[in-house]
Formats: C-alpha cells, sequence, structure tokens
C-alpha cells in the first residue's frame, strides 16, 4: 500500500521543528539554523512532505551553491548548481517513503530554477540511498567532526 504523501515548498519555519529533532536532537535549537535560510536573494527554498493528516514527516532545504571543486565538468556556469541540506524524515515514518518525496520534489524544483547539478554533503552510510535515486559519489570520503563519514553526492537534473 502507498500512502499518500503530499509535498510543498513551504517557508523555513514548517520545516524548522523536525530539521532540528532529527539532526539536532538535545542541542539548542539555534544549532538547526542554517546560514542559507536567510537568503536575501530568495534562492533557497524548504521542501516538506505530509502524511494524510497533514503532519511535516519528511524535509530538505535547497539552496543556490557551486560545487566545492567547481562546475561539473562540461558547464560553464558554476551557479547552475544547487544544493541540498537537513534532509531528515521523522523516525516514526522512515522507509514509507517521505525522504525520497521530498528528494524528488527539491530536485524538480532546483530544475525548475534553473540548476543542471544538485548536490550534498551525504553520510557515507546512505551511499547506497544517493545511488538508487541516481547520484554519484564525486571525489574522497571525508570526514565531518561530531558526524561521521562522507561524500559529495551529485545529480544531473536539467541543461
Amino acid at each position: 500500500m502507498t500512502l499518500p504523501i503530499r509535498t510543498a515548498v513551504v517557508p523555513v519555519a514548517e520545516i524548522f521543528e523536525l530539521r532540528r529533532s532529527v539532526l539536532r536532537p538535545g542541542l539548542p535549537p539555534e544549532a538547526a539554523v542554517f546560514a542559507e535560510d536567510g537568503d536575501p536573494d530568495g534562492r533557497t527554498f524548504h521542501v516538506a512532505a505530509y502524511d494524510e493528516e497533514g503532519a511535516v514527516r519528511g524535509c530538505a532545504t535547497f539552496f543556490a551553491e557551486p560545487l566545492p571543486d567547481g562546475p561539473v565538468p562540461g558547464t560553464d556556469e558554476a551557479d547552475r548548481a544547487y544544493r541540498f541540506r537537513g534532509m531528515a524524515s521523522d523516525p516514526a515514518v522512515r522507509g514509507l517513503g517521505y525522504g525520497v518525496a521530498v528528494l524528488r520534489a527539491g530536485l524538480d524544483e532546483a530544475a525548475a530554477r534553473g540548476a543542471e547539478t544538485v548536490w550534498c554533503n551525504g553520510r557515507t552510510s546512505a551511499r547506497g540511498f544517493y545511488e538508487h535515486h541516481g547520484f554519484t559519489a564525486v571525489g574522497e570520503e571525508f570526514v565531518i567532526e561530531s558526524v561521521g563519514p562522507h561524500h559529495v553526492f551529485t545529480i544531473e537534473v536539467g541543461g
């Protein structure tokens, strides 16, 4: 049975509590604030996934940012890349499609905003998830202190 999952681009306030509770548990709320949340250019967007009762069960934040090592080979404009971070799903519904729904909605929105590439710093332990959804790991593994090993994952979305 497939659950009805609705997604929407929303203000950060709509997703903030889920982001904070899943990604920064036990820390003060400001630990879950991203510099990109206050983007004055309006190029940041937040995606929420809702269950049938309207509760936010998944979220992610997307924003224009060039790849760490410059543009993807074959492209000449670094600003055609979007990065996402803060992707989270409520532990009570993990594996039910809320994370995938947020990811797909965000990729579609980034492409509609002119992105050619979307990327993230993803946990190495999630490599299978990213590759299953069309991402490629690029570069060497690196460690984010207090979080663990990561890779840069990229996917082509438009162009």
